[in-house]
């Protein structure tokens, strides 16, 4: 396994990281899976046995049973394992049942603790914006947290550029932690990061986590234009994120993903996740699976070293358009562009 420094945190991450979404299958996780007990321990142990040392989860995730069960295998593992959990979605049917509130978020990390059995969270992330909470009062918050010992680190997820610049300006002017990590969606079919979240993190010192980096399986290569829906997949138990409003740009992607990986004798997901862990500013993009050969697949990613070419052909078939104002700035600002600057063209 190799190891990156979360932005510009001391924290070493290992590059690929484990996803317990399907931990619990309550409510509508269960079109994931419902892994626990010695499934979800062999699981656990595979990625560790990988190299692996940061855990992703979340309060919400089965409505807080994948913390339970995550929490009860690692007490016999090494306490030395990095754990990252969010809060902020809707976990009851109060009026401060969700939002990034100082009362929220607070009771919500004393919540994931008990239910991880442990004494603090490595990563705690705002799981999506709250634009009804001031950002002052969230960061706060999350300062008081770091500073009782809670959690090691402050992150968001989900945010816009302009929104995490918010948070990160409240937090200076306070003197407050600030964000070290945004953990977003990044795929070779879903971009739009490029535009203003990985720019943001370069130049900001943020690091990068992605989820669903193969797009809930669709850039598997599973999925194909004459099986659009595999047999078995989320997909066919009703699970519809991440969106795709170009389904012929969908498989004109796969295609070439497929014809890459025949190259180098893999599986198009291990492209997939190749291509992501070379992107800017990424620290570590979070696997899921539903077997331990899946995930023994997917920890492969890391040793794929992909051509000029390859890297080339995925971009041509994936690259989005420049929008406004990145058309005007390619033409006018090119020669005055800083490190965050044309990520677009980075390829």
């Amino acid at each position: 396994m190799k190891y990156r420094t979360l932005g510009r945190s001391g924290l070493k991450v290992s590059v690929l990281s484990m996803g317990t979404f399907s931990f619990g299958g309550q409510g509508p996780f269960a079109a994931i899976a419902a892994q626990s007990g010695d499934e979800a321990a062999r699981l656990v142990d595979c990625c560790l046995d990988h190299g692996v040392n940061l855990i992703d989860t979340a309060n919400m995730y089965s409505n807080g049973l994948s913390e339970e069960i995550l929490g009860g295998i690692l007490a016999s593992r090494d306490p030395d394992i990095l754990v990252s959990s969010k809060a902020r979605m809707r976990i009851g049917e109060g009026p401060n049942d969700e939002g990034a509130s100082r009362w929220h978020l607070i009771r919500e990390c004393e919540r994931s603790l008990k239910r991880l059995g442990r004494d603090h969270i490595d990563i705690y992330h705002i799981h999506e914006w709250d634009g009804q909470t001031p950002v002052e009062e969230t960061m706060e918050a999350l300062d008081t947290l770091i500073r009782q010992g809670k959690i090691r680190y402050a992150g968001c997820s989900n945010y816009t550029g302009w929104q995490i610049m918010k948070s990160l300006m409240a937090s200076e002017r306070a003197n407050f932690q600030r964000f070290v990590t945004q953990q977003i969606h990044y795929t070779l079919e879903a971009r739009e990061a490029e535009y203003e979240l990985l720019p943001l993190s370069v130049d900001q010192g943020l690091g990068v986590t992605v989820w669903s980096p193969i797009a809930a399986g669709l850039l598997s290569g599973k999925h194909t234009r004459d099986t659009p829906i595999a047999a078995g997949s989320r997909q066919a138990r009703g699970w519809s994120e991440p969106p795709i409003r170009d389904m012929a740009r969908l498989w004109r992607i796969v295609d070439v993903l497929t014809e890459v990986a025949a190259r180098h004798e893999v599986e198009a997901a291990q492209v997939a996740l190749a291509w992501t862990l070379g992107r800017p500013a990424v620290s570590s993009v979070i696997v899921g699976g539903t077997s331990e050969a899946q995930f023994a697949a997917n920890m492969a990613a890391f040793d794929l070293e992909l051509t000029d070419a390859d890297l080339a052909s995925l971009d041509e078939v994936s690259r989005p358009p420049l929008i406004y104002p990145l058309w005007h700035q390619s033409q006018f600002a090119a020669p005055r562009y800083g490190a965050g600057d044309g990520i677009l063209k980075s390829s």
